[in-house]
């Protein structure tokens, strides 16, 4: 027995103040929600009546004018105006584009640039003679000159540089180092040292007043902010949460059992709506209409119907009567002007004209016959 019971709910931790906070919030939210699902309810029954019986035929009739009036035209046009009309254009462009290219490029541009070509290979051998046997020997002879005058100037920028280079190391880098090591390395550390001598003492200062300020703003800022978040905020943000906490589970609940309702009220006015009036209209067509509709059938429309079968039957009779009558006496002035139209002969085939199926008791083979 212990198995079949269900599982127990968890239980939620609360106090008195959600006791007494759950309740009045829970009927005071049913009886706001009960009309607006009750509404809700109505207006979704209504939408899905609207969709099946509106909505959806119009957006089908919509569909099918916008098809009629977009689409077919548009497709109208593209298969039996384009489509042909670009087969056109491309045989056109074919016969009076491709084919006069082609020509032109087989017979006028190949010969020609094969012409060029011979023309540049012979241009280009000209030239390589011309390479070889001129060109190459002033070439080598001009190298040779080059080559003598850089050993001049070589020399000479040797001299030119060595006496640069004396007189820049005596009357430039050995004042300079010696300014820098007897004049500028010692006035720079005792710069450094007073620099860092200032900035020990402004440290010293800015971490005082810091920590003036930061005592300061404590006790003016901090420690009253904490003491407002710790006893007034901290205490009301819980109970706003309780509170919303207990309206949306209000809300919930209130929405369900307002669904429950609105559907029994629902089925009720369907219910009554069926008692008032669909049983009558059903009890009327069932014990009514229908007997009078057997009657009515049975004695006048079963009657007229097989009348007008039986009038259709003698018409028909009639109408083959005066179509033979007619064909008749056509037969009859075609013979009294024409004559008798003249019987066919019949061909001798040499096979029995009879139709019955030969037998081993009777000669009727076209060797054997009488």
């Amino acid at each position: 027995m212990e198995l079949d019971k269900p599982p127990a709910q968890p239980q939620q931790p609360g106090g008195c103040l959600v006791v007494a906070v759950r309740l009045p919030v829970r009927i005071v939210v049913l009886v706001l929600v009960v009309p607006v699902r009750m509404v809700w309810d109505a207006l979704v029954v209504t939408g899905r009546f609207l969709r099946d019986t509106v909505l959806r035929p119009l957006g089908r009739a919509l569909l099918w004018a916008g098809r009629a009036v977009f689409v077919w035209p548009f497709v109208g046009l593209w298969r039996y105006v384009l489509v042909p009309a670009g087969r056109v254009l491309a045989w056109l462009g074919t016969v009076l584009v491709v084919v006069p290219a082609g020509w032109l490029y087989r017979y006028v541009l190949t010969p020609a640039g094969h012409a060029l070509a011979w023309l540049a290979r012979g241009a280009g051998a000209g030239f390589g003679r011309v390479y070889a046997r001129v060109l190459t020997p002033v070439g080598h002879a001009l190298t040779w000159l080059l080559k003598g005058a850089g050993a001049v100037l070589a020399a000479v920028g040797f001299g030119v540089y060595t006496t640069v280079a004396w007189l820049t190391r005596y009357l430039l880098v050995v004042p300079a180092r010696w300014l820098y090591t007897w004049l500028l390395a010692p006035v720079g550390r005792a710069v450094a040292w007073c620099v860092r001598g200032l900035g020990w003492l402004l440290g010293v200062l800015g971490t005082g007043a810091g920590l003036a300020l930061y005592w300061t703003a404590r006790v003016l800022l901090v420690l009253p902010a904490l003491a407002l978040w710790r006893w007034v905020l901290a205490p009301v943000g819980r109970f706003l949460a309780v509170v919303a906490h207990e309206v949306g589970d209000a809300l919930g609940h209130a929405w369900r059992v307002a669904g429950r309702i609105s559907r029994a009220v629902g089925r009720a006015l369907g219910t009554l709506f069926r008692w008032i009036f669909v049983e009558p209209v059903r009890w009327v067509y069932r014990s009514i209409l229908t007997p009078v509709g057997h009657v009515v059938r049975d004695a006048v429309l079963r009657p007229v119907a097989d009348g007008v079968r039986a009038v259709g039957r003698v018409s028909r009779e009639a109408l083959a009567s005066a179509r033979d009558t007619v064909r008749q006496a056509r037969a009859d002035v075609r013979r009294m002007l024409f004559g008798e139209a003249r019987q066919p002969v019949p061909a001798d085939r040499r096979e029995p004209p009879g139709r019955d199926t030969r037998t081993l008791g009777r000669s009727t083979t076209a060797l054997t016959k009488d």
